[in-house]
């Protein structure tokens, strides 16, 4: 996959989340968080107000700081994708 279709395919899988109306689970969220900040080089710290919710977002951040940004892009379209055929 080039490079072009691999920013197409994530941008998809972007707008299939930001498009679905129902809750996700939050183990999921975290995942997606973690591969979407990777992917489009965004080091910014959490800012939630509540710290429990940062820690779980910075851990999740640590998890994926070995992965290359075309590799978060991929995880985080195969995450999309294998959700949607899944969910029930």
């Amino acid at each position: 996959m080039t490079s072009e279709q691999l920013d197409i395919e994530f941008k998809t899988a972007v707008d299939r989340v930001n498009d679905h109306t129902e809750p996700f689970p939050a183990d999921f969220l975290l995942r997606l968080y973690a591969y979407f900040k990777k992917a489009t080089n965004n080091y910014d710290r959490p800012s939630s107000r509540k710290p429990i919710i940062n820690a779980f977002k910075t851990n999740a951040l640590f998890q994926v700081k070995n992965i290359s940004q075309d590799e978060a892009k991929q995880k985080y379209i195969n995450l999309v994708n294998n959700y949607f055929l899944y969910r029930k």
